[in-house]
């Protein structure tokens, strides 16, 4: 990596070009963005995960550009067009679009029209023309021009040839590029027209059937609908600025005088913007919005994703689960508190009375006898009917009954890694597993399953689908080692997301655990096979082993400080584990005596933090929650009510929330609260609870309004804009979303 890049991202996010390179020099070692974060604070200047990862992914944007160039100059090198000032220009190329347009004059192209009015030996002529000397006369000049070998048989053919040679020179210099680029940019609108053939097959796009508004003002969840229907064939798309606007631009830009000539590039630059221009700058455009779209799209989802993995869990109880259904019944789930399967039956609640009778018999038996502490529900179809029946088996009170997303349950039960755990039942008991492991710990279980099955996305199948992985993937290894890993319960797929491990050697540490037993010392990992030095270096800080040897192996605190724990231990004249156990001795540490040059006061206030709280949890404690009594479908929502609530998804227009009837409902952006919201995220999260009121009921299109505002009313009939001081179009952001439940799992 060039200086030049350290000083280009140090100066974008605002840190020293010291800090660049101490992190591009870990990433190159090796090191993942959790382990620099936690461990490696001296050497980065205490840079948090966001830093860190903003930091790689715009070094890898950098180098991406470097290769770019490379080939650009290797090209035009081996076809002897690489001058001394092309190339300072684009060894000066800052963007890849500067860098394109530089190359476009010299790029092997496909025989255009101006290639072929050259090979007429016209380009004098059109030189002639473009110089706008108003003492030339084109029709004269051009007379010079006819030859009928070179088929050039006309004045007119003559000066349509020369026409062409300049439309092409327009359309390929870089400072006209560069402005009309602005221009697109920041003038351009997007319109969106139906494809009158698809008009009642694409029903659902009605709203984007004669739309229009400026591409700076496009959020990228109306861009990615839009597109989508495009992409269906349910719209016709342009994204472009008022043609008078152009052209006015272009001319100020290549029309140098009043003479006749000028009749002629005008002509030629008319010609060369609608033909070659404006679709050039429109096809840049378009990925230029579809990839602020897609980073949107995907920090929405990689944001939602991060808060649904750190739920809060209910920890190590023994539970029940039940995967509730109508026809084939409920299937029940009995789990130790490690989340072993300990029994699996069927009931069948909601049939007939002697059914729902002995399924109440069943419950009541399998509560007792496995002494089950809690129960969880998923949330799926008959969900609030089988919640209704086991609410009314005057259970303990102490038993909470909770009901549990079930989104992408299915496909965890369908799973590869569902098969390798549980080869003898069907995946409508793994399913329940899912349920009722979810419950006990969401953060383990939710990463057994692809993130875009969790259904917290928005148009999660439209966007880049590498960003997309890369930064789910990131979201899930930041969630993971921040809560720290048990190693001997965790599963292979929850090791896979420890810094350092990967599939692999995640598997491997589970098959050591499985033939040697349980792990009683960090350092017995390094017996696994291939897991080395660097591997244990990057892991071991995130793994936990309860009731170790060594006290510390229970904490976040890196076995590359034990030694320097067992030190501040011995200067205050105890063990290690009463330096745990005690404030008192811990307050007598003078953190100033140990700082030398590997360590710094950064990493000593964390290992004194961690030695208060050993392997704490950062997750927030667990409370149960109830939806409202009665109300179970679509049927008994009435406009007014006000009902408890679950976020299950955040998107860019609003927050979907589930009230318990089985199809969640939308807080436009305008509901979220009676101030002005740019950002839902501002509000709310997924899995918050919160109390909204409903405003419409659509059984038809199952479409539920919500409001989050004190008095949602007060304003009914004006209409509220997502931007300050304007209105409202309060629904139409959800033309095309959200997916179903069903969709979702």
């Amino acid at each position: 990596m060039s200086d030049n890049y350290a000083i280009c991202v140090a100066s974008e996010l605002a840190i020293s070009p010291r800090q660049v390179q101490a992190v591009r020099a870990l990433l190159d070692d090796g090191a993942t963005v959790p382990f620099i974060a936690r461990y490696r604070k001296e050497r980065t200047g205490s840079l948090d995960e966001v830093a860190i990862a903003a930091i790689r992914d715009r070094l890898a944007k950098l180098a991406e550009l470097g290769a770019r160039r490379g080939a650009i100059l290797k090209s035009l090198s081996e076809r002897d067009l690489l001058t001394d000032e092309l190339k300072a220009a684009l060894d000066a190329a800052d963007s890849l679009s500067v860098l394109e347009d530089l190359y476009l004059p010299h790029r092997p192209k496909r025989r255009t029209r101006a290639m072929i009015a050259r090979e007429k030996g016209l380009e004098p002529l059109a030189e002639q023309l473009f110089a706008q000397d108003d003492t030339i006369d084109p029709t004269r000049l051009a007379q010079a021009f006819i030859d009928e070998e070179k088929e050039v048989a006309s004045v007119e053919e003559a000066l349509a040839g020369a026409r062409d040679i300049i439309a092409e020179w327009i359309s390929e210099d870089t400072h006209i590029r560069s402005a009309l680029r602005e221009l697109f940019t920041s003038k351009g609108t997007v319109r969106s027209r139906v494809e009158e053939a698809q008009a009642e097959a694409a029903a659902k796009y009605r709203d984007y059937f004669d739309w229009e508004e400026p591409i700076t003002k496009s959020p990228s969840h109306r861009v990615l609908a839009m597109f989508r229907g495009e992409q269906e064939g349910a719209l016709k798309l342009t994204l472009r600025p008022p043609l008078e606007g152009a052209l006015t631009l272009l001319r100020s830009l290549a029309i140098t005088g009043e003479c006749l000539s000028v009749q002629q590039v005008d002509q030629a630059l008319e010609d060369g913007y609608a033909r070659l221009l404006a679709p050039s700058m429109e096809t840049e455009i378009r990925n230029a919005i579809k990839e602020r779209a897609d980073e949107e799209a995907v920090r929405v989802f990689a944001q939602n994703l991060r808060e649904l993995l750190m739920a809060p869990p209910l920890g190590q109880k023994r539970v029940l689960a039940i995967d509730p259904g109508y026809r084939t019944g409920g299937k029940v789930v009995c789990l130790g508190a490690q989340g072993q399967l300990l029994h699996h039956t069927t009931i069948h609640p909601t049939q007939s009375d002697s059914r729902r009778e002995q399924a109440g018999k069943t419950v009541r038996d399998l509560v007792r006898d496995f002494e089950i502490e809690a129960i969880a529900i998923g949330n799926g179809t008959a969900s609030r009917e089988t919640e209704a029946f086991v609410r009314g088996l005057d259970l303990r009170s102490d038993i909470p009954i909770v009901l549990v997303n079930e989104s992408g349950a299915s496909i965890y039960s369908a799973s590869e890694a569902a098969r390798e755990e549980f080869s003898d039942v069907d995946v409508t008991v793994r399913g329940a597993v899912s349920i009722g492991r979810r419950l006990m710990d969401p953060l383990a279980e939710l990463v057994k399953i692809d993130p875009k099955s969790i259904g917290v996305g928005q148009y999660q199948h439209d966007v880049d689908q590498k960003k997309l992985k890369a930064a789910l993937a990131d979201a899930v290894e930041s969630c993971v080692n921040g809560v720290g890993v048990e190693v001997n319960t965790a599963s292979a797929q929850l090791l896979t997301a420890v810094s350092g491990l990967g599939p692999t050697l995640a598997k491997n540490v589970v098959a050591h655990r499985d033939e040697n037993g349980p792990f009683r010392s960090r350092k017995e990992l390094a017996r696994v096979p291939r897991l080395g030095p660097k591997a244990f270096e990057q892991a071991a800080g995130f793994l936990r082993i309860r009731d170790a040897d060594n006290s510390l192996d229970s904490s976040a605190v890196h076995p590359e400080r034990y030694e320097l724990v067992e030190r501040m231990a011995a200067d205050v004249g105890c063990s290690v584990r009463d330096l745990m156990n005690s404030g008192a001795l811990r307050a007598r540490i003078e953190l100033d005596r140990y700082v030398d040059d590997s360590v710094g006061l950064p990493t000593l206030t964390d290992i004194l933090e961690e030695l208060a709280k050993p392997g704490r949890d950062p997750r927030e404690q667990f409370e149960v929650f109830s939806f409202a009594e009665g109300v179970h479908t679509l049927d008994d929502l009435e406009p007014g009510m006000k009902l408890p609530g679950i976020v299950t998804n955040v998107t860019n227009f609003g927050a979907f929330v589930d009230v318990g009837v089985h199809q969640d409902g939308l807080v436009h952006i305008s509901q979220l609260a009676d101030r002005y919201v740019k950002d839902p995220a501002q509000i709310v999260k997924v899995q918050q609870r919160v109390t909204v009121t409903v405003l419409e009921v659509d059984k038809d299109r199952r479409r539920i309004a919500l409001s989050m505002r004190a008095d949602p009313f007060a304003e009914k009939g004006s209409s509220r804009r997502d931007e300050p001081g304007k209105g409202a179009r309060p629904q139409r952001d959800w033309v095309v979303y959200p997916p179903t439940r069903k969709e979702s799992s």
